[in-house]
Formats: structure tokens, sequence, C-alpha cells
């Protein structure tokens, strides 16, 4: 798979955890990646989405914060759960990953986006994205 590939695995499956009590994730991520396994999905490749899954999730509650605190009328509850989780990987990359740079982070979401959501959350997601560039990167 490309990492392209990959980033949507992490997305679909970061996708699904809205919609499960916190202690059901681990064994949907298990389901989830069995499936994907069968059909596409490498062991190696399997480890990968995993890891960069529970990575995210580990950090949902800082990303959360970063992403109220750079919108402005919109606040993470508002959002439509695929621009807020398209969000959330964007931000995890930007953030906590130096081996991806902010600029791929940030067409890589959009790309996401114009695949699930509405027509206008390439543009939404671009532009709560910009404010992340050229910040102090924390912990990056």
């Amino acid at each position: 798979m490309t990492r392209h590939e990959l980033r949507e695995q992490v997305f679909r499956l970061l996708f699904r955890a809205d919609f499960f009590p916190e202690e059901e994730l681990p064994a949907q991520a298990s389901l989830y990646l069995e499936d994907a396994e069968q059909e596409t999905m490498s062991p190696s490749e399997s480890v990968f989405v995993r890891t960069r899954y529970e990575d995210v999730c580990s950090h949902i509650k800082e990303i959360d914060a970063e992403i109220n605190e750079r919108t402005t009328g919109w606040v993470t509850e508002r959002m439509g759960k695929a621009e807020l989780t398209i969000l959330r990987l964007a931000v995890y990359e930007i953030r906590f990953d130096d081996h991806v740079p902010d600029a791929v982070a940030i067409n890589e979401a959009v790309e996401l986006a114009k695949v699930y959501g509405p027509d206008d959350s390439p543009s939404f997601v671009n532009g709560v994205l910009a404010r992340f560039i050229g910040e102090p990167q924390g912990e990056k």
C-alpha cells in the first residue's frame, strides 16, 4: 500500500472511534484490521495503521484543544465527523510526526476531505490547518 492508502486506513479506523464506547475501541480496531488484512493489507501495514491509530488517539484531547483554539465559530463538537477526523489526523502529523512535512499533511487532509466530506470540506480543512503552519512545533 502507498502512504496515502495507509493514511486513508488510519482515517477510516479513527472515524469509527467516535461511534463506540472507549472500552470497545481495542476490539473494534482489531476487527477492522482483521478485515483489512484479509482484503488488502499486509501484517506490517496493519501494525503501522494500528500504531498510528493508537498514537493519534493518545493525543485526541490535546489535538482537539488545539483545533478549538484556532477555529472561530466552530468547536470540535459541532464539526462533521469526517472533517474532525481528518483534522485530528493532520494535526497529529503536523505536531507529532517528524517524518511527515506539514505541507504533505495538509495536502493529504484536503484530498481525504474531497473524498469523505461534503463539497465545502476541502476548503474548511485547508483553512483550519493553515492556522497551524509557521507556529512553534512543541514536541515535533
